[in-house]
């Protein structure tokens, strides 16, 4: 029972806090002005309570540590998540991609539109690293990994081209990343990420369904939906199902643009 309850966990917890900060953002584009770093400033209790869970599980090898470093790793990434949305912390180029831009100049202008984030992202890990070296309890280590390395992935696809973006959760701060992700046929690389993500979900499932303690299998259930779950958003970028709809029912209306901002892409 345990084993379906974690994975109902993960689910929910996915589905909640994406919906959560998308609201948070998408209520802050319709306020405008400062609501965006007023949004990251309040939400900086949930980055501390995050900390705090990670290092408070490191030595429990309870039920309670397994939940603790779990949930303590989404909470540093929704944190994180946050002040990208936002706008607060992205990268030092706010411009969209001039047309005609191709190869190694694309790719550094996309990496300039988001190097502050990707950095913030790497301290993450760093910190999670730091924090679980020797530590009996690796749950956060894990959980905070498969995120990163499925967002990497993530970005890399819609740089290089994926027929399905849902543009209209791109926040207003965001707009002019628009010119950075190109809609089109897969490339060589989707194959490769879905390859690597079904054999890190294969592996999980392999040590969830081999695992002897309860607290262990609930831990690889954990991690077995949360890596699926990563799979499963690459290819909502290939297959067309209504993915959005996932959330769109509980967010306010979206900020219209004006004609002038559009074109600007702001």
């Amino acid at each position: 029972m345990s084993v379906w309850v974690a994975c109902l966990i993960a689910l929910f917890t996915w589905w909640f806090a994406t919906g959560a900060i998308l609201y948070v953002i998408r209520r802050a584009d319709r306020t405008g002005g400062n609501a965006y770093n007023v949004a990251v400033f309040l939400s900086v209790p949930v980055l501390a309570l995050g900390v705090a869970g990670v290092i408070l599980s490191t030595p429990d090898v309870g039920y309670a540590g397994l939940y603790k470093g779990f949930f303590g790793a989404l909470g540093i990434w929704a944190w994180i998540e946050l002040s990208f949305l936002s706008g607060v912390i992205t990268g030092p180029e706010r411009e969209a991609c001039p047309e005609g831009v191709k190869g190694a100049p694309r790719f550094w202008r996309a990496w300039d539109a988001l190097a502050h984030h990707e950095i913030l992202l790497l301290a993450g890990m760093a910190f999670i690293v730091l924090a679980t070296s020797g530590a009996a309890n690796q749950i956060a280590l894990w959980t905070y990994a498969i995120l990163f390395f499925a967002r990497i992935s993530a970005k890399l696809n819609l740089f290089f081209g994926v027929p399905r973006i849902n543009f209209e959760f791109l926040p207003v701060p965001l707009q002019h990343l628009r010119s950075h992700l190109r809609q089109g046929p897969i490339t060589a690389f989707f194959p490769l990420s879905v390859t690597v993500l079904t054999f890190a979900v294969a592996c999980f499932a392999h040590l969830l369904a081999t695992a002897t303690d309860p607290v262990t299998t609930t831990g690889f259930a954990l991690l077995t939906s949360l890596s699926a779950l990563a799979l499963l958003e690459h290819w909502f970028m290939v297959i067309p199902l209504p993915d959005a709809k996932l959330w769109r029912w509980m967010l306010p209306a979206q900020k219209r643009l004006t004609a002038k901002e559009d074109a600007h892409g702001l």
